[in-house]
């Protein structure tokens, strides 16, 4: 006797208590798209209509499958960053192709390589891989640094530090981000086999976004160009593995390989609307 497996109009998604995956969330939800929320810790489910909420951490491909039984549609938004994230995602990808996901819309990152400089876009790159591999469709949106997270490289002199000489990132707003997963997800068919990369509208140097960090905080903002010796010395203090600050560090000199320069179109294609500049991401409320 063959199994039939009835599948669900829900749409999966990982990361909903986070930045983008809340986002991704909430704009389904306004869609009317019933959700199945995938977390580790149910009581910061957000409270959505039409959501249900699941436990299944990413390391557990048991919990996992049975979390993804009957989903056609599911959003993977990465771990967070740890020794062994690139392992994890593969669990939970062979996991989705077991539980007999069809398509798989995973964020990843601009350009990611296994010889990607910034260090934690190599997980990205295994991920897409074993996606590739795993025999589901998949969508790829490999999107740049966070607009939204410029102001947290100022340490508490007022200093961005780092090893980013003259490089320059074209950050991106994390809601043009979720607006084009949103997107995505509305018709994934229509995006299978397609990666898109969604960067914001002007590749900025350090320099240009200290200027508007400080511009949107009422106060003096600097940058000062590293070298690794003193990239490595100035976050010695947080008592971080090596392979996390190697990951902080590869932040700066990635763009100073200008790996994460180029101005891409996606997000406009994807959207209608324009990429959000960093100085209207960073502009007070109201």
């Amino acid at each position: 006797m063959v199994e039939v497996r009835r599948r669900s109009l829900e749409t999966a998604l990982t990361g909903a208590t986070g930045r983008i995956g809340g986002r991704v969330a909430a704009r389904l939800a306004t869609k009317g798209v019933p959700l199945r929320l995938l977390v580790r810790d149910p009581d910061r489910a957000p409270d959505l209509p039409g959501a249900t909420s699941v436990v299944a951490p990413f390391a557990d491909g048991d919990a996992v499958r049975a979390a993804l039984a009957g989903v056609e549609t599911a959003f993977m938004v990465s771990a967070s960053e740890a020794a062994d994230r690139a392992q994890q995602h593969v669990t939970f990808v062979e996991a989705a192709a077991a539980a007999g996901v069809r398509h798989l819309v995973y964020l990843s990152f601009q350009g990611a390589s296994r010889e990607s400089t910034f260090t934690f876009a190599r997980d990205h790159a295994v991920t897409e891989e074993a996606i590739r591999a795993s025999g589901m469709g998949w969508t790829f949106l490999r999107d740049s640094f966070y607009a939204d997270f410029m102001p947290g490289l100022v340490g508490d002199d007022g200093v961005i530090r780092g090893p980013g000489g003259d490089g320059r990132v074209a950050v991106v707003a994390q809601d043009d981000i979720a607006d084009a997963a949103a997107a995505v997800l509305l018709d994934a068919a229509a995006h299978a086999g397609r990666t898109y990369t969604l960067t914001g509208p002007t590749a900025l140097s350090f320099k240009e976004i200290a200027a508007i960090v400080g511009e949107a905080s009422g106060r003096e903002v600097s940058y000062v160009d590293e070298t690794l010796d003193e990239a490595r010395a100035s976050r010695a203090v947080y008592g971080a593995p090596d392979w996390e600050v190697a990951g902080w560090i590869s932040t700066y000199t990635a763009v100073a390989a200008g790996e994460h320069a180029d101005v891409m179109g996606d997000v406009e294609a994807l959207t209608g609307h324009r990429a959000t500049p960093l100085r209207e991401v960073l502009a007070p409320a109201g």
